[in-house]
Formats: structure tokens, sequence, C-alpha cells
């Protein structure tokens, strides 16, 4: 069952219909759905669609050759300039979709197929009924490959699709058997990864599927983090100390360094290099310049997240079948504080849903926290959600707790926003459990927004 990219079909089936050269490149993370949603697209359409093998140039030369011609056609191009030519000659008939998915294997093959592929473009395609679809999971070739101004290919491309995983809000089409709360753990440890999600078995309940998917050695997901690092890095042993020491709450450059034993310099590059793959995310409160000495360093992939806290640290356990005892009385009485995370994120998504968004105060660019210190109790201060606007300021916090959110939350709430100079202050709590009387009543009357789960759930992500 196709599920999402309701946004993405839409878009590519406007390309479609215009019946002019277009070319789209897509890229993103492994397992994130690129070619579930390239082979959705091109279901009903005439296509040609090859995944490039991490091969010779011989052997994709004669992968694409079959592709284009016919599984079953004996006959195979001598090069790839034959084989463009070829196409060359049929793509002015009618309309033809050309996929070339993992491109990035089919370039590390054959380096001049991107020059190749600009001459055609250039010289003919352009001006005909073609509709090329290059697709790869290596972000940064995709970026600078084939994105990049020194790109043969630069300036080619008519549409690009950076595909991201699934919202909570899109991912719960898949979890419709489990409780709205089952429904963002499940999404939470998956990351809203689609072929996680698709691993989830509807007739089984939460704690099975993610012993079955993290805590058993034969699981799908027991080792798919180191997996995916080894297709990714040529030495990832240190990537692994890195990305444990966030998971596990050191969050500064100095204290990733400490813990990892590693020098500054090489501990920057390497967090670099996991910025770009979408694992790591650089952070400083929205208040803050990008290179503040403020900025803090954490895990944007949930799944990776939960891996590291959780799978890493207890292998050796997991390994002699101990990964249920795991589970239950390590991972289980953890889930809530790990869920914490998730349901800031879970709320930010919430607000630029397309039927809230137009319902805030005002309309908030970008979205962020804040933490510093309070220059009167001379405490640390923290905000799960801010948004600000010239002088408006939209100050928001998140409770993922057992019990309803009581008034002294809200209380909290509007002391922090006495820390902001911009006069319209606007006020939002998010619960998992709702809240009680005392804070519906307080918040009436103090114009503080309270926002249940049970309601947030009701939304659906439909663009």
């Amino acid at each position: 069952m196709f599920v999402g990219r309701e946004k993405e079909i839409s878009k590519l089936n406007a390309l479609y219909e215009s019946g002019n050269f277009e070319f789209a490149v897509f890229y993103g993370r492994r397992r994130v759905g690129k070619t579930t949603l390239i082979k959705e697209f091109i279901r009903d359409k005439e296509s040609f669609y090859y995944m490039a093998v991490e091969g010779t140039k011989s052997e994709n030369l004669s992968g694409l050759s079959a592709a284009v011609l016919s599984p079953d056609s004996n006959v195979s191009f001598s090069t790839f300039e034959e084989l463009l030519c070829y196409i060359d000659r049929i793509c002015d008939e009618k309309r033809r979709i050309l996929v070339i998915d993992e491109y990035p294997y089919l370039a590390a093959a054959y380096p001049a197929i991107s020059s190749l592929l600009q001459s055609h473009i250039d010289q003919t395609w352009q001006h005909s009924k073609l509709f090329l679809i290059l697709c790869g999971s290596s972000m940064s070739f995709m970026e600078y490959q084939v994105l990049g101004y020194k790109s043969p290919l630069y300036g080619r491309r008519t549409a690009q699709f950076k595909l991201q995983p699934f919202t909570f809000f899109e991912a719960k089409q898949m979890l419709s058997s489990y409780t709205i709360e089952e429904q963002a753990v499940l999404y939470g440890i998956t990351g809203g990864i689609p072929e996680y999600l698709g691993r989830i078995q509807s007739s089984q309940d939460l704690d099975s599927n993610i012993k079955n998917l993290f805590f058993d050695e034969n699981g799908r997901l027991f080792e798919e983090p180191s997996n995916l690092l080894k297709q990714e890095l040529k030495e990832p042993a240190s990537y692994h100390s890195i990305i444990s020491a966030i998971a596990s709450g050191h969050s500064r450059m100095n204290e990733i360094a400490t813990k990892t034993g590693l020098e500054t310099g090489g501990c920057s590059n390497q967090l670099t290099s996991l910025i770009s793959l979408g694992i790591v995310r650089k952070t400083t409160p929205i208040t803050e310049k990008e290179n503040s000495r403020k900025t803090l360093y954490s895990l944007c992939d949930n799944m990776f997240l939960f891996w590291y806290r959780f799978v890493r640290p207890n292998i050796s356990a997991i390994s002699r079948g101990a990964g249920a005892a795991v589970y239950e009385y390590i991972v289980k009485p953890q889930l809530n504080d790990f869920m914490g995370k998730i349901f800031e994120e879970i709320c930010v998504q919430y607000i630029f849903m397309p039927d809230v968004y137009p319902t805030l105060p005002f309309y908030v660019g970008n979205v962020g926290k804040w933490w510093g210190t309070n220059p009167v109790t001379k405490s640390q201060e923290e905000l799960d959600i801010v948004g600000i606007t010239d002088d408006k300021i939209l100050l928001g916090e998140c409770k993922w707790r057992n019990a309803p959110v009581d008034v002294s939350v809200l209380h909290k709430l509007l002391e922090r926003g006495t820390l902001f100079w911009q006069e319209q202050k606007y006020y939002y709590i998010f619960s998992k459990k709702g809240f009680t009387e005392e804070a519906y009543a307080y918040g009436r009357a103090h114009n503080i927004k309270l926002v249940s789960f049970e309601e947030m759930h009701g939304k659906m992500y439909i663009e």
C-alpha cells in the first residue's frame, strides 16, 4: 500500500502533464522511500527504469541497455553514447520517462556519464518529450556532483526532491491498529522512515514489535545504523563513538571530544560529515547567531538516537539472547524520557500543518528552541518551541507525561516569557495527557493555548 507523498506525486504529475522536457533529481537518506515514490509515479506511464549497481562500466551499460530495450532483448548497446543516441531518436515520438536510480553507482563506474547526459540535454532532449529522473542515496554526491554548480548537469534540472522521513501525521496512516500514544512511540523509534514503518506487524503489540525489530540479533533494525554507516563512510569506528556520545547526552563540542578521546579538529570534521548525512544537527538558541558559543549537537535521526541510546550499549546481552530482558528492564522504563524529544518534533510538525498554520496568531517563519541564563535567578532556562517575527513571539512547551498538565506549568511558561523583549507574546502548551480543569481555566484567563495530543491526533497531513 502506497502511503503519503501526496505533494510530491502531485508535483510530478504536473511536470509530466507539461509535455516538455523535464529533469527531476531525487535524493535523501537510504530507506526514506525514493524508489517507492518513483515507481508509484511511473506505474501507469511508459517508462524505462534502471537501478545502477556497484559494478563496472560494462555491467551498468548492459543493465541500462536491457532496461531501455527490454529485459528479454539479446541486443545491447556497445557504448553509452550509442544508448543515449537511441533515446534521442525515440524521445520525440511520445512522452517517455527515463529513470536512473542509484545514479552515484553509475557515475562511479563511468565518471564521464554526467558530461554525456549534459551534452544530450543541451543538444536534443531539452526540445523533446523526455522526462529524465536521476535518483541517489548519497546526499553529498547528489548535492555536489549533480546539483552543484561545478557539475556538468548544473542548471539543467527542472525540479528537485529531497525526500524527508514521514512526519508523525503521515506515518500514523500506517499505524492505525495502535493507540495514539503507541503510534507516537513507533513513529519515534523508526524515525518516520517508511521502510522501517513497513516492518511493523499490526498483528503484534507495541512491545513485541520493538523487541523483534531491535532486541533480537536477527531483527531488521538490530544492526541497521552500523550497516548504514559502513555504506556511507570508509572508517566508521570513530563516527560510532561520536554518535554514542551525543545519544548519551554530550551535546557540546568539547564534551563530545572529551568523551570520544578525539582531537577537537578531527571531531569537528567528523561532525560535519554526520550533518551532511542527515544524522546529526547543529543547533543554537533561536535568538543567537549560527556560530554562537551556545551551539549544541543532537541526533536528528530518531532511529539512530534510539539505537545508540538503547541497543548499542547492550549489544552483547542481546546477542546472547537477553534482548527481551534488556527491553523490559532497561529500555521500557526510559521510553517516556526518550519520547520527550520526539513529542517536541511532533508539536512543531503540528504547528506547520496546512489547516493549523493559518490559525496561528501570526505567520511564524523559523521555529526553534531556546536556552539561556535567567538574569534574575541565575538559573538555566529552556523553551521547547520558540518562533519570532519582528515584535511578536510564540513560546511553547511540550509535555509527554502520564498525568494531565497542571497550572504550575502555565505559571512557569509565563515567567519565562518575561525573558524576551517582544511586546506581543503568545503562549502554547502541548500535552500528552491533556490538562487539569484548573489549568484550562487559567489558560482561558491568560490567553494560553492548550493543545492535547488527542486534539493533535485528529489532524491528517494532506496538502
